[in-house]
């Protein structure tokens, strides 16, 4: 039966007994559960792993813990082992009765599930990992420590703690907590966060007012939120609750889109959890202060992450922005004052009230305190989440924990806060990550993706795809961003095409800054920013696609061919067979497709026809001996 809590001493009892559980336990497993280790199969490790435990009855012995994302996304599915920390990675149901036998029982490791170092070495546990050891994290810490849908493993390790320390403060307290510790909205505008708490108290005295939690994430390469909310949802909500105290809050609602089915049944289990026991609701712990939290789920439109037509969506409307001189910390749900914030803001709130504001704000830069949680996609070796302090220098993230680019590539640019970011050149890899000198350099922070591009990588292509996808997201309710994007769109297809105009460049920038100045909300206010960060660092793309006709990265159709080297071919076949025009590849008739050439024990060399070519790149990618080129 599960135990009401009524008071502090009650919570702090229950965690000195939880603790006690958690320490009688002589081994852990813990398996990586986010989205994209169930993406690699860890379900039916999962499972092998329940069998093996059950068969050799060492379940209470060994706990297996199934834990939110652990962050190293490339190398899943993944498992932790405690007290020795051993960390095994790219694990298969093949595995697991050897990592009971021989690591659980005899402490033996499984040498090809560690991770090989750079010099070849193989490192067995997970602070030897560069990825790992040269994170600092806080926010993301508990992912790995507590099973995503136990409210006990969140209070054992100190869930809740902050909670009746914020209840026993007066709520201007709390928030002059937050001013002091400089906590900054994590979701892309980087607002102080405590002055935006003050607004939301202060605003039409007597009125109802709202929490929400902003949990629409919807940027390309972007999952922070979701594996936040998915491995730890307790720390959002427990957030939410302080911060509802604080404005004076007694309704709360968390936002979360529905292509998140893990971080909606994880919120959902964590809400009625902390409903049962007291930590949401009626008087909670005692302290007369009551407040419940509600899910919504959002449709996907990426125009929703904006605040006020978030709002208009919580109230049943189309999504759709509203003028920028009206703010949600005055006039926002319902008109009422509401104080909106995403996952990550309200998952540090909990840390400020534990250890103080005078040790968060020493985490940091001047302006930019605490750490950010990045997710690093895109041309780079180590994909995943990544938590450092704010302030660290691009390079570190994209070559240190990123371990850099594959295949013996050259960096090129990486993308920064989304489609509505910037392109970051290598001349600027040394530039701190914080709100203030990304804007500097034509970027943002945004919600804190970075998708990496390599030397293949063209930057006209790349303006070109950001600007569709803000094209296609624009919600349409304002001409300079519903027509003016689109126009700026027909302008880089004409430029990707090899159609572009002398003066195309110069009515890209004017329209940037019409769209810019003009647009009603944040989305239209920042799509230009791919397209004048690519002609800031890349304008010589941009003239070779114009005056040259030609594509130097190599990557827009309309303006390279295939060829083949007659030295390198040894007529394998390799890009006959994964060409998609080819109707058949036998071994005695020639191919009928674009690749012309016949299979025969002398292994004649192959062409390509290039007016049969569709530009799909496959026969490059499969040529081992560097005999197709692109020009």
């Amino acid at each position: 039966m599960t135990q009401i809590l009524k008071t502090g001493k009650e919570l702090d009892a229950l965690r000195e007994k939880l603790k006690k559980q958690r320490e009688s336990v002589k081994q852990t497993i813990t398996i990586c559960g986010g989205t994209g280790c169930h993406g690699y199969g860890c379900q039916k490790v999962i499972d092998a792993f329940r069998q093996e435990l059950a068969s050799r009855k060492l379940e209470k012995e060994v706990e297996l813990r199934v834990s939110g994302c652990h962050g190293f996304c490339e190398r899943g599915p993944l498992a932790l082992l405690a007290p020795s920390g051993i960390f095994y990675q790219r694990i298969d149901v093949a595995d697991v009765p050897a990592i009971i036998e021989k690591t659980v029982m005899k402490g033996e490791l499984i040498d090809k599930l560690l991770y090989v170092l750079e010099d070849g070495k193989k490192a067995a546990h997970e602070k030897e990992v560069p990825f790992y050891a040269r994170q600092n994290r806080l926010v993301f810490a508990n992912n790995q420590r507590i099973n995503a849908d136990s409210i006990e493993d969140y209070i054992a390790v100190g869930g809740y703690a902050a909670l009746p320390k914020a209840l026993a403060m007066k709520p201007e307290a709390v928030i002059d907590e937050v001013k002091k510790a400089g906590l900054r909205g994590r979701g892309g505008g980087g607002f102080p966060t405590g002055r935006k708490w003050e607004t939301v108290r202060k605003a039409q005295p007597g009125e109802k007012r709202y929490v929400i939690c902003n949990a629409d994430e919807g940027d390309p390469g972007a999952y922070m939120d979701r594996s936040l909310l998915e491995g730890n949802p307790h720390s959002v909500i427990e957030g939410m609750v302080i911060g509802a105290y604080a404005i004076g809050a007694n309704e709360g609602y968390i936002y979360v889109r529905n292509e998140y089915p893990l971080a909606v049944k994880n919120a959902r289990i964590a809400l009625d959890k902390a409903r049962e026991m007291g930590l949401i609701g009626k008087n909670i712990l005692g302290s007369g202060f009551d407040f419940d939290i509600i899910i919504s789920r959002g449709g996907g439109a990426f125009v929703c992450g904006e605040s006020t037509a978030l709002m208009a969506s919580l109230e049943g409307k189309i999504g759709e922005p509203r003028a920028k001189y009206i703010h949600t910390a005055e006039y926002g749900l319902w008109n009422k004052p509401s104080c909106l914030n995403n996952v990550e803001t309200w998952a540090n709130v909990p840390m400020i009230i534990n250890n103080g504001s005078e040790w968060y704000s020493k985490i940091g830069t001047a302006t930019s305190k605490g750490t950010k949680i990045f997710s690093v996609v895109g041309k780079i070796k180590n994909t995943g989440l990544v938590e450092v302090p704010m302030g660290v220098k691009l390079r570190e993230i994209i070559f240190d924990m990123g371990g850099g680019i594959p295949n013996g590539k050259k960096f090129k640019a990486v993308q920064t806060g989304g489609p509505s970011g910037g392109c970051i050149p290598e001349s600027l890899l040394d530039l701190p990550v914080d709100f203030d000198e990304l804007t500097k350099a034509g970027s943002m922070m945004g919600s804190g993706g970075l998708i990496v591009m390599d030397e293949n990588t063209c930057m006209v292509d790349i303006a070109r795809y950001f600007t569709e996808f803000l094209s296609e997201e624009s919600c349409g309710k304002c001409v300079p961003c519903r027509e003016g994007v689109r126009h700026m769109l027909e302008i880089l297809n004409r430029i990707c095409k090899g159609e572009g105009k002398a003066g195309d460049v110069e009515l890209l920038e004017e329209m940037s800054e019409a769209i810019t100045d003009a647009s009603l909300c944040a989305l239209g206010g920042t799509a230009p920013n791919p397209v004048l960060s690519t002609i800031r660092y890349f304008r010589n793309e941009y003239d070779a696609h114009i005056l040259e006709k030609r594509c130097p990265a190599g990557a827009c159709k309309a303006l390279i061919n295939y060829s083949v080297i007659d030295k390198n071919c040894t007529g394998c076949t390799a890009c006959a067979r994964v060409c998609p025009t080819q109707a058949a590849v036998a071994t005695d008739k020639p191919a009928q497709g674009a690749i012309k050439g016949k299979v025969n024990p002398k292994l004649k060399m192959h062409k390509i026809i290039d007016e049969k070519c569709i530009r799909c790149n496959m026969c490059f990618e499969a040529c081992k001996y560097d005999a197709v080129q692109i020009k």
